[in-house]
């Protein structure tokens, strides 16, 4: 699993095929998610594009791609139940699942560790 400046963590599988979701720091921040805005499945999005919203009882916040690529899937669940975003963010509250165009971004993402320093430090 890596992780963005922006708080998104990704979760890449073998196939090429990445999970990405909104950290438990950015979950924390927001608060109680109530609505989450996906991207459409097909859509294609830059690094650091915007690919969907989260609001919370406190604020609103972009969710940006955290790597070049088309949208797979997106988590339907997460529609219909925002919360699971605050319940279970590195799991069944992800956001949407992409197929990387570009592997080079995907390693130069955080790890834990340098994440872990950056949320720290911030």
């Amino acid at each position: 699993m890596k992780f963005s400046a922006d708080h998104e963590w990704i979760d890449l599988a073998d196939d090429g095929i990445a999970t990405v979701g909104i950290t438990k720091h950015a979950q924390d921040a927001l608060g109680d998610v109530v609505f989450v805005d996906l991207p459409e499945v097909g859509k294609t999005f830059a690094q650091k594009d915007v690919a969907g919203v989260v609001e919370s009882v406190k604020a609103a916040a972009d969710v940006y791609a955290p790597v070049s690529g088309e949208i797979v899937e997106v988590n339907e669940a997460l529609r219909a139940d925002p919360s699971l975003a605050n319940s279970d963010p590195l799991g069944q509250g992800w956001f949407f699942k992409v197929r990387l165009s570009d592997q080079t971004e995907y390693d130069a993402l955080m790890d834990s560790t340098a994440y872990d320093e950056l949320v720290k430090n911030s």
